[in-house]
């Protein structure tokens, strides 16, 4: 592939400066209809331009029959490769600007396989994009001080389906809300910015906001989104004016709605996506009631993991100066949790209950520095700005380096090779490739460079330098041969000339052909004999390979034989003849005489299911196995031993049980798979090995790790795709390391031709068994997903899946049970009590939403099981942190107490103690 086809980069100056702003418009807004055609105004009066500038990627329709907005209806989508693709958008140095890319996926490429991508501002990770529901878009947003000419937004890593982007907008700040003490070393990714009492579900966005934030509904019923609302709660509006005071503040449209406690409390918890971490929370107050002259509304903020900032009590009338006037408390560096619990409490001597307005939450976001020398590499690329090679946008490493660089694995790395080879440079060979000091291989042949070979002496690791088949001329300096490094030197088919430095020679592999007027000095050069062992090198491969051709041909009537025992089992199987045969060829054939050896006439018994039971064996070779034994008399289990073979034998991963062969003889139907030692999921949940060896939550959530990732690869890593069908706690077994393992595939089902579903006889767990695939028989990969759930509750309460008794009257299912509790806010109902309380609440709440999300009763609501992994990793992440600064160790959190400030008006907090991930050089009280 050439290299013009891999990577693109967008340079908007001119649509910054050339398209037309309409008198209602602010100015510095960009919007993207990215995959459009033409430029259009929606119907807020946001005016749309099309990316038809890019040359690469793939423009695609979405497949939504409701959605109408024409900047959504198509999307453009890149390879799903090791490249990174990236918008390059001109902004103002020392302005700041919101930036916000969304992606509705709308089934564009007719696969229905959800990606999951990462996005990038510049070196620095933003997202990882997650596409759960082809209908609804995924929006992000960052705030950032501009420090820079351009900044790029770069897609790259997609693990499933194929990185896209539907809309790229920027609008520019004219105020200074959002200024920070650490904006130059930070940004703000949105988390969280909340219209109370709104009176839709819509959000409050431009004209009403001139710069086109998103003011959420907390009305909106979306999961993790505003719960535990206190009673009593009510809304409130006017349409009053409200005094915003500065135009960058929340708009009034916001601020004439509220929520008021009448029962003196408004409490709520939010999900914060992003955190734990350093974060930036401002809420916003203006009294919009109309108050008796002797009512008083006071009211405190009341954090239960931080009692310090609940001092100082809200007086709305007294601190915004007046009625319908904005006041806003906030704090600029306060560390928050994933799960945001938070109450608004009236005062002693308040007669009214507290009012809220809106809120708004934002992360810091480490900005990455990038590469160490990507100025020399962007200095460099300005002499071919006209080619192809030179377009690709973003830092040339992070995340992911420019197609012909290779760069180190340092946290901010160095260019460590280029590869430019027959790219038509012309010219000099520029001189600042000599300063890049980690280059190891420099690869610049086949093009037509001129002039001299500069000094490389700046670049002491070079190994390899590949300058032949262009013009070069002069005479080949004496640096090269003083870089201690240098192996490998190609300088063939040029124009150079005079005699060849005598330090170059010794112990490297040289080429000076094709230069008739460079000379070799007459002496003594080892290249010869380097070239000759070589020769000799390749002489003794070919004869080795031989050998082995021959032993193979011994070898092959024996496997012939094997594989024709199990070509009658897999005529039933209706798969494409390439799996047929790599079934054939993976699988190993035991006799039944090495099994009944192996088990010592199948003593030891470890497990049983429908189709056969399971005993302990071990090889001669000491390998200890698992040796699953079909019931004789089942002619389904006989279809299931057909069907496990095929599949297993073509999978290979470490979080899925591996299969080491399969017997059949003399009727008998056996599989043989490595041995777990210690046992299955189900066993340590509420089993005989509870008591004696409990696994603690940070444990439970490894295995829930484990189990998803082996799923994620039977869904997205095989093709056809893989459906387990029976996914329970007795198929997740654990090794010695307790590290887990999914097992028993004989239920499994190939979703083939792309299928969105498979039609079958419904089979499964009850209690595990996806509700809607047994109603409609219709099977898709969410209905491991509804499994996967069951099984994530299982972790959080130790109680199976099917009870008579532990669920109360008239409940015998874990699902219904643990909804019950988790949407009423109590989750201490359902956590098992063997934790003993050794756990963070937030990684709870975390997994226990997810897992209800993924009991959804139809499929199209349930997250992949690519999102259910990445919710997993977070809560471990929550745990890890939790028990580093437990143990005050973190590499994470600041080890010293930072101070935090809250500005209430003239009232001061004074210092709060308050872990940071923000660096303590920079963490210093602040206010607005």
């Amino acid at each position: 592939m050439e290299i013009w086809a891999v990577g693109f980069s967008i340079f908007f100056s001119f649509l910054l400066s050339h398209v037309c702003i309409s008198d209602a418009q602010m100015p510095g807004f960009v919007s993207l209809d990215c995959g459009g055609t033409d430029s259009h105004t929606d119907e807020l009066g946001i005016q749309w331009i099309p990316d038809d500038q890019i040359r690469f990627g793939q423009t695609a329709n979405i497949s939504i029959p409701d959605e109408t907005r024409q900047q959504y209806m198509t999307l453009r989508s890149f390879p799903n490769d090791n490249r990174k693709y990236c918008y390059t958008l001109n902004v103002t140095i020392r302005t700041r600007f919101l930036l916000r890319a969304t992606f509705l996926y709308g089934n564009f490429d007719n696969n229905n396989v959800y990606p999951k991508f990462d996005v990038s501002m510049g070196a620095t990770p933003w997202s990882t994009i997650v596409i759960s529901d082809a209908s609804t878009a995924e929006v992000i947003e960052m705030i950032f001080l501009a420090t820079e000419p351009t900044i790029s937004v770069c897609l790259s890593n997609a693990t499933t389906g194929q990185p896209f982007i539907s809309t790229l907008e920027l609008r520019q700040f004219n105020g200074s809300m959002y200024i920070t003490d650490f904006e130059n070393q930070f940004y703000l990714s949105v988390s969280a910015r909340i219209n109370f009492g709104a009176d839709s579900t819509d959000p409050v966005r431009y004209p009403d906001d001139p710069y086109d934030r998103m003011w959420e509904s907390d009305s909106l019923k979306k999961p993790n989104y505003l719960v535990d609302v206190a009673a009593g709660t009510e809304k409130i509006s006017t349409k009053m004016p409200v005094d915003v005071s500065k135009d960058d503040r929340p708009p009034q449209k916001v601020m004439q709605t509220a929520v008021v406690g009448r029962n003196g409390t408004l409490s709520y918890r939010l999900n914060l996506d992003g955190f734990p971490g350093g974060g930036w929370a401002f809420t916003y107050f203006a009294e919009i009631e109309d108050i008796g002259p002797n009512d008083i509304r006071k009211f405190r903020l009341v954090l239960p993991d931080a009692p310090q900032v609940s001092k100082a009590a809200v007086n709305i009338l007294e601190n915004a100066q007046g009625k319908d006037r904005l006041y806003e408390p906030g704090f600029q560096n306060l560390t928050l949790p994933f799960v945001m619990s938070f109450k608004f409490v009236k005062t002693s001597d308040s007669t009214l209950g507290p009012l809220v307005n809106a809120m708004e939450i934002n992360k810091y976001v480490k900005k990455n520095g990038g590469t160490l020398d990507g100025s020399t590499v962007t200095k460099f690329v300005s002499h071919y700005l006209s080619a192809d090679w030179a377009q690709e946008g973003g830092d040339p490493c992070l995340p992911v380096p420019w197609s012909w660089l290779e760069c180190s694995s340092d946290p901010q790395p160095l260019v460590t090779a280029i590869h430019l080879s027959r790219n038509n440079l012309t010219g000099n060979i520029p001189s600042e490739l000599t300063n890049l000091g980690g280059l190891v291989e420099l690869w610049l042949d086949g093009n037509s460079l001129t002039g001299p070979i500069p000094d490389f002496s700046g670049c002491p690791n070079l190994k390899i330098i590949h300058l032949e088949n262009n013009q070069l001329t002069g005479s080949v300096p004496s640096s090269l041969g003083d870089l201690q490094n240098l192996k490998e030197l190609y300088l063939q088919n040029n124009k150079l000339s005079g005699n060849l430095p005598s330090n170059l020679a010794n112990n490297r592999v040289l080429n000076i052909s094709g230069n008739a007027n460079l000379h070799k000095r007459n002496k003594s050069s080892r290249t010869g004999i380097i070239i000759g062992s070589i020769g000799a090198v390749l002489l003794l491969i070919a004869t080795i390979l031989s050998c082995w051709f021959l032993r193979k041909g011994k070898n092959s009537k024996k496997r012939y034989t094997d594989q024709a025992r199990l070509g009658n089992v897999l005529q039933s199987q209706k798969l494409p003849s390439s799996l047929e045969s790599t079934a054939t060829e993976a699988a190993h054939c035991f006799t039944f005489k090495e099994l009944e050896e192996a088990t010592k006439e199948f003593e030891r018994k470890i497990g049983s299911g429908g189709y056969g039971v399971v005993y302990y064996g071990k090889l001669k070779d000491g390998r200890e196995i698992a040796v699953k034994v079909l019931t004789s008399n089942s002619f389904q289990g006989k279809r299931e031993f057909s069907n496990e073979v095929t599949l297993l034998s073509r999978i290979h991963h470490r979080n899925l049980v591996q299969f080491l062969g399969y017997c059949q003889e003399d009727g008998k139907s056996i599989l043989v798979y490595e041995f777990m030692h210690n046992g299955t999921l189900k066993e340590h949940l509420y089993g005989p090995l509870t008591r004696e060896r409990c696994i603690n939550w940070i444990q439970r959530l490894e295995v829930a790790e484990d189990a998803a990732r082996g799923i994620e690869y039977l869904h997205t890593g095989c093709v056809p795709a893989i459906i387990h069908r029976d996914l329970k706690t007795s198929n997740i077994l654990l090794d010695k390391n307790t590290r887990a393992k999914v097992s028993d595939f004989g239920l499994s089902k190939l979703a083939v031709d792309g299928a969105s579903h498979v039609s079958s006889i419904v089979r499964g767990t009850v209690g595990y068994l996806d509700p809607e695939y047994y109603i409609s028989q219709q099977l898709t990969d969410k209905s491991d997903v509804y499994s996967f759930g069951v099984i994530l509750l299982e972790l959080i309460s130790g109680q199976e899946a099917i009870s008579n008794e532990n669920f109360g009257v008239n409940c015998r299912n874990i699902v219904q049970w643990a909804k019950m509790h988790i949407e009423s806010g109590d989750i201490q109902g359902i956590i098992d009590p063997a934790l003993r309380d050794e756990y963070d609440i937030q990684s709870m709440w975390k997994i226990a939403e997810k897992a209800l999300l993924c009991v959804q009763a139809h499929g199209h609501m349930r997250p992949s099981i690519s999102e259910v992994l990445k919710e997993i990793q977070d809560a471990i992440m929550i745990e890890k942190e939790v028990q580093s600064v437990r143990e005050g160790n973190s590499d994470n959190i600041s080890r010293h107490s930072l101070h935090s400030s809250i500005h209430l008006g003239s009232m001061d907090l004074g210092h709060t103690d308050s872990y940071l991930s923000i660096d303590d050089s920079i963490a210093r009280p602040t206010a607005r």
